[in-house]
């Protein structure tokens, strides 16, 4: 038989400084041993793989040492080293309580506990998966938990500590486990590899330590099972394609096809996931973290949040620049929905198509508006008074001198469309003429988004102003002409109760004293169809006057 032995067990720490991902932890217990405060029951809790019972293993190789270094780590050396590391020791026990939960199972360890430690000082009991003991054995436990002997010290292992009796807890020091982060999962496997002579790129390493999901067993299983594929190189193409993880080029490309407002194209790529047997939902999943990371990358000092390699931070950031702060919160909205309504949807696939199409849409404009302008150029300096503003300053078309091409002839033609008045009230002054000490800057609409939204932290009271600063955004749709599109009139009221803070704010951001921003109103134009033989004996008889003679010389009467 080989003398092959798994990455796992090999290369299992075996001193407090090789424990990988939590320093802060092993710290406080040799930090324990050092001072001779140690208690009669810990409770080490947290996900798997992180190395709980590994822990308790050194802390119980430790305190038995007979030797210890300067640093207060075993030596390996002495009598009880020797037994612990050849699996010989009769000072530490292993129970596991997933096969042995019972209360006679218990029970026998009590008797043992009786029984003095015969090398080192002290006998050290280690219950791997304790939630999995019965109530009854719990309660045999209690008494001897609390009170044990001298030499006796009890280590608790557990995944789920909400399942641990809180009488048990109480009589603990709880030690929580926390995951291992990627980047310490890389490092290390980067150890592993060089040690085992294995060329292994950051990329690939850094799929299994996604993938490992904060376990480091479960991530030196994943290396092992790379190596048996690829031997003694692993790329990072060999990587997904042994662990069927789907390529981040991916998510690059479809942001790209976004904002590109290519359909085709995603729909295509959306096609080209599903064929090579990923999973729809995994792969929304994917894509909402890509739009994450994206909007992390905008800043620079929040870049560091990333866990990846610089490589790929700077592919983020490259992409990042290109993305709009506005366009990514509506992606995400429209993602995070589709995430939402993907468990419930019967076709699944046309669920996400459709969530696709709404992604690379571009943003139409409005058909049916009416307009009112909140604009206010500076003021110059001067003593008299500021003349009236002028009725043409903002002006909306007259919706009887739109032309239409004439409707074709049906048996039941329609009412005239019943269309509100568009409103005209002006919320602020329109704009004077320029003066000699006014600035007119130009702008961009990157620009203009960043103006606009760095205006909520000046109103940090006004919550419904802040969301609508959020969720609506102007356009530029003129020279120093900005056009700001909300769906009600109530919101175009709250507008004008900060209209001109808004804009002294926009025109000092921007360098520009002649902005003005026109806010543009949705109306919903409701169409009244022919119902009622009055309705339609009234509609024709407005095209066509002779049928109210008729009826008149006749004396018809409607039904």
């Amino acid at each position: 038989m080989s003398d092959y032995i798994v990455s796992a067990r090999k290369y299992r720490p075996t001193t407090f400084e090789s424990v990988v991902g939590q320093k802060a932890l092993t710290e406080t217990l040799r930090n324990a041993i050092r001072q001779g405060h140690l208690a009669h029951a810990y409770l080490f809790c947290g996900p798997r793989g992180v190395g709980k019972t590994t822990c308790a293993r050194i802390f119980a190789k430790t305190i038995n040492c007979l030797h210890p270094t300067d640093s207060h780590d075993a030596c390996n050396e002495c009598e009880s080293c020797v037994a612990f590391n050849e699996q010989r020791s009769f000072n530490i026990h292993e129970l596991d309580a997933a096969s042995n939960n019972s209360v006679e199972d218990i029970r026998t360890l009590i008797q043992e506990v009786r029984i003095p430690p015969q090398v080192g000082k002290y006998s050290v009991y280690i219950i791997d998966e304790v939630h999995m003991l019965s109530q009854g054995a719990f309660n045999a436990l209690l008494k001897t938990l609390e009170e044990p002997p001298s030499y006796a010290v009890f280590i608790l292992a557990t995944t789920e500590k909400h399942k641990v009796l809180p009488t048990i807890l109480s009589r603990c020091q709880v030690y929580d486990f926390q995951r291992i982060t990627v980047m310490d999962m890389v490092h290390h496997l980067e150890y592993v590899a060089k040690t085992e002579s294995i060329s292994a790129e950051q990329e690939a390493l850094r799929v299994v330590a996604e993938k490992a999901d904060g376990g480091m067993r479960d991530a030196l299983s994943i290396f092992d099972q790379l190596v048996a594929f690829c031997g003694n190189t692993i790329t990072y193409a060999q990587a997904i394609e042994v662990l069927n993880v789907l390529d981040t080029d991916y998510y690059f490309r479809l942001t790209d096809d976004a904002l590109n407002h290519n359909i085709s194209d995603a729909l295509l790529l959306l096609n080209e996931v599903l064929q090579r047997g990923f999973d729809a939902g995994h792969f929304v999943i994917g894509m909402m973290q890509h739009l994450r990371n994206v909007l992390v990358s905008k800043d620079p000092q929040t870049l560091p949040l990333l866990e990846t390699s610089q490589a790929e931070q700077q592919h983020y950031a490259n992409q990042a620049q290109r993305c709009e702060a506005q366009w990514l919160f509506r992606a995400l909205d429209i993602l995070n929905t589709l995430d939402i309504n993907y468990r419930t949807a019967k076709n699944k696939r046309l669920t996400i198509e459709l969530a696709l199409v709404k992604l690379c849409a571009p943003t139409s404009a409005p058909t049916s508006t009416s307009t009112s302008s909140i604009s206010e150029s500076p003021k110059a300096p001067s003593s008299s008074p500021s003349p009236s503003p002028s009725p043409s300053t903002s002006t909306s078309p007259s919706p009887s001198a739109s032309t239409s091409p004439s409707p074709s002839p049906s048996p039941l033609p329609s009412l005239p469309s019943l269309k509100p008045k568009p409103s005209t009230s002006t919320l602020s002054e329109s704009p004077k003429a320029p003066s000699t000490s006014s600035t007119t800057s130009p702008f961009t609409l990157d620009q203009l988004s960043s103006a606009w939204v760095g205006l909520r932290k000046d109103f940090p009271k006004e919550e419904r102003l802040q969301m609508m600063l959020t969720d609506y955004q102007p356009q530029i749709t003129g020279e120093n002409m900005l056009t700001l599109t909300l769906t009600n009139s109530w919101q175009k009221d709250e507008f004008a109760r900060f209209g001109k803070q808004i804009m002294d704010k926009i025109r000092h951001e921007l360098h520009n004293d002649l902005i003005k921003l026109q806010v543009v109103v949705e109306e919903y134009t409701a169409k009244q169809e022919a119902y009622t033989s009055a309705e339609k004996y009234k509609l024709l008889a407005e095209q066509n006057a002779l049928l109210a003679e008729m009826r008149d010389a006749l004396n018809l009467q409607l039904e």
